[in-house]
């Protein structure tokens, strides 16, 4: 018994009990879920886990989750083999995103998995998460790490972390990666597309747990004001804004929008063109409703999603880019976000 996984527990739906006073779901001690799985003994390697003091539920992720988190990872790299982290699926792309970027170089696996029902329930998806999970992560080809990049694992699926989004509240296949494929089709075999796989680094990993929060989200639609669009831009400390726009990167053309772009742009608030769209890339230029906001000097994420655009601008502002240096770092790949 050589191999040894971390199992770091953040909290979240897999880790829930029902409170028979609220009738809500709240997070219960992790020996919940060890006792529930007990499959996970039957792994030959050493298995050890480490449980947030105050297990969250996902919705209050926040930034100084993230530092703890990279910390923690930190502290415990070269004692592990890999990572598995149970979050909850509401913010788990948002974490898969961070990490992807503060934590680089790496050559062990960081697998996110959750659940869509507690794992106490009858017809949990949290067991065969959790347990598939442990195998990803212990998966080697040549003695070496199949996996060596943070990913997000669930319902058959092994994702690129900062290519995933949440789509569905509903149903088991919770999350997509509509612009990169999958890394691993599970089913009975786990079917690896290591070609698709970030290259194994030989450099000594980086640990970056610096975070810039000046960034705001503003989602453009039919009628909206200009008290609106003005609102975000009286934001104090604003550094950047990220507007989800329709289609292949499209916007109202009135006057007055148009204006309060340009008057951002003086101000060296940087804006970057997110498409609301889960698939396709933007691409501004290609219609008239676009060619304006390239004009103006707006930055294209590309085909990059919402919660990695989010979570890099953090990375890079916190980082002390900005201005036209932030601008030509948004659309160059640090942890494989972009085409």
């Amino acid at each position: 018994m050589n191999n040894k996984i971390l199992l770091i527990y953040t909290g979240g739906t897999i880790g829930m009990v029902n409170d028979p006073v609220t009738n809500s779901l709240v997070p219960l001690n992790f020996k919940h879920i060890t006792s529930q799985v007990p499959e996970i003994n039957n792994f030959d390697c050493q298995i050890d886990s480490y449980e947030f003091e105050s297990p969250i539920d996902s919705s209050n992720v926040n930034i100084e989750f993230w530092k703890t988190l990279v910390s923690i990872i930190k502290q415990k790299y070269q004692q592990y083999d890999g990572f598995v982290i149970l979050h909850g699926t509401d913010t788990m792309a948002h974490t898969a995103s961070a990490l992807s970027f503060m934590i680089q170089n790496i050559n062990k696996p960081i697998i996110l998995t959750g659940s869509q029902l507690p794992i106490g329930t009858i017809r949990t998806d949290g067991k065969e998460n959790l347990i598939t999970s442990i195998e990803v992560a212990l998966a080697k080809h040549f003695n070496k790490p199949v996996v060596n990049e943070v990913c997000v694992c669930f319902e058959n699926k092994l994702f690129r972390g900062n290519r995933v989004s949440k789509v569905n509240a509903e149903y088991f296949n919770a999350f997509s990666s509509e612009n990169y494929p999958v890394l691993a089709d599970i089913g009975i075999h786990i079917n690896y597309n290591e070609s698709y796989f970030l290259k194994s680094s030989e450099k000594t990993p980086i640990f970056n747990d610096r975070l810039d929060p000046n960034v705001a989200v503003m989602k453009v639609f039919p009628g909206m004001t200009n008290q609106y669009v003005n609102a975000f831009f009286n934001i104090p400390n604003l550094k950047a804004l990220i507007i989800e726009t329709y289609g292949a990167g499209n916007a109202p053309t009135d006057e007055w929008f148009l204006e309060l772009l340009k008057q951002a742009e003086q101000k060296n608030i940087v804006l970057v063109n997110v498409t609301q769209c889960k698939g396709g890339s933007v691409n501004m230029g290609q219609y008239e409703t676009s060619t304006y906001l390239k004009q103006i000097g707006m930055v294209s994420a590309h085909d990059m999603t919402i919660e990695a655009t989010l979570t890099k601008l953090m990375f890079l502002m916190g980082n002390g880019a900005t201005g036209e240096i932030l601008k030509k770092a948004i659309e160059k790949p640090i942890s494989g976000e972009i085409y």
